[in-house]
């Protein structure tokens, strides 16, 4: 029997959970989705979780992709959650509330860490960037397999703006652009983080990467790119991964050194 782990997607609309054939990267089971509540509090967030995986075993390890930047488990950074997760140690509170030790990610490392091992990241060596073009850009940089969390690439500066207002697939729609328009802007902004990274390859997911026929003929960037392969699985997918080969050591925690902490707008 293959091993098996247990995924968690948090997102901005639902938050999403299944079983994982770890072997395969494929769900081992049906996948249970349920809305994220507003307000997307913490308390909110955790006992939706905990729902989500009610049904699922209770002896396998499970991973969290969370829309987050952390440091040992505190959530440093979390711009499109509520602000009462600033500051909190969000790994100890859904383990607490689930009873059993969590992995937690940001959500863009979870899909990333999918594709490099599953999808169109699979046997390149290298560096591997993993964007997630949807309401923002989420980001994901591997360099020999090996994941470098908490990356923003989709805010760096371009034009003088974040680069994901100009460059988010939620921008066609919101300015009602052609495809062959927002490639445009795709495009320059792709061009930009082959300068800061120089990939062997780009990987673009997201809704986008189901319609490539649409955007990638219009695209001309020094790197390779492909499409994602996992579509709305990878961040289940990845984080359960990430739990399974990952998991956090019981009882030990390191501390992080003290710092200020940049509070959302």
């Amino acid at each position: 029997m293959s091993p098996v782990a247990i995924g968690i997607d948090i997102g901005g609309t639902g938050i999403k959970a299944a079983a994982v054939d770890l072997e395969a990267g494929e769900l081992a089971g049906d996948r249970v989705r349920i809305p994220t509540p507003k307000p997307a509090t913490p308390d909110a967030v955790i006992e939706t979780a905990a729902q989500t995986i009610a049904e699922l075993p209770t002896d396998v390890p499970v991973g969290i992709g969370f829309p987050a930047a952390f440091v040992d488990g505190e959530v440093m950074e979390s711009p499109n959650m509520d602000p009462a997760w600033l500051g909190l140690n969000a790994r100890d509170a859904f383990s607490e509330r689930l009873g059993r030790p969590v992995t937690l990610l940001n959500d863009a490392d979870a899909a990333g860490v999918a594709e490099v091992r599953f999808g169109a990241g699979k046997g390149v060596e290298g560096v591997i960037l993993v964007l997630t073009l949807g309401t923002g850009i989420g980001s994901a940089l591997f360099t020999r397999g090996h994941l470098v969390p908490n990356t923003e690439i989709g805010h760096i500066e371009l034009r003088g703006k974040d680069a994901e207002l100009r460059a988010a697939a939620s921008v066609r729609e919101r300015k009602d652009l052609s495809w062959k328009k927002w490639a445009g802007r795709l495009n320059e902004y792709l061009n930009a983080v082959d300068r800061l990274f120089w990939p062997d390859l780009i990987i673009l997911g997201g809704g986008v990467s189901k319609k490539p026929e649409r955007f990638m003929p219009h695209l001309d960037v020094r790197a390779p790119l492909e499409p994602a392969r996992l579509a709305n699985h990878a961040g289940i997918v990845g984080a359960a991964f990430r739990a399974a080969y990952l998991a956090p050591a019981p009882g030990r925690r390191r501390r992080a050194p003290a710092r200020s902490r940049r509070r959302s707008p």
